[in-house]
């Protein structure tokens, strides 16, 4: 799989560390995340929303190392956050998470989650 960023020469760039467009050439396959929640392997969640976002990077890891793809094959991020929380903060935890990989990125504030503690939700599409 090749993807490339698209960065057009018309528009203005990206406002943090992400791509506007990734292109994906492929003829494997692509994964489809339903929203990734910060829930923790037994069940509890983190109450620090550092510690959120950092779990649901880990179980973005495991499901993509379940579906032989790595982070390297993430080609779309959509970010969901509850109001209040500092978004600065959940984009750190993407961009360590990404490790200088560019994948389209959206980032969404919603009114809340499908849980009251839950502050940070990650939905991905990856190609490989």
């Amino acid at each position: 799989m090749t993807s490339t960023p698209i960065r057009p020469d018309g528009i203005a760039p990206p406002v943090a560390t992400y791509a506007h467009a990734v292109l994906s050439e492929a003829s494997g396959q692509i994964l489809h995340t339903a929203g990734v929640v910060p829930v923790l392997p037994d069940g509890t969640v983190p109450e620090d929303l550092a510690e959120q976002a950092s779990t649901v990077w880990s179980n973005v890891l495991a499901i993509l190392s379940e579906a032989s793809m790595e982070l390297a094959n993430v080609a779309s991020v959509t970010t969901y956050v509850v109001p209040g929380q500092d978004l600065g903060v959940v984009m750190a935890e993407r961009d360590r998470a990404l490790e200088g990989h560019l994948a389209a990125s959206t980032l969404v504030v919603v009114p809340e989650l499908a849980q009251p503690e839950w502050k940070v939700e990650v939905a991905v599409i990856a190609v490989g």
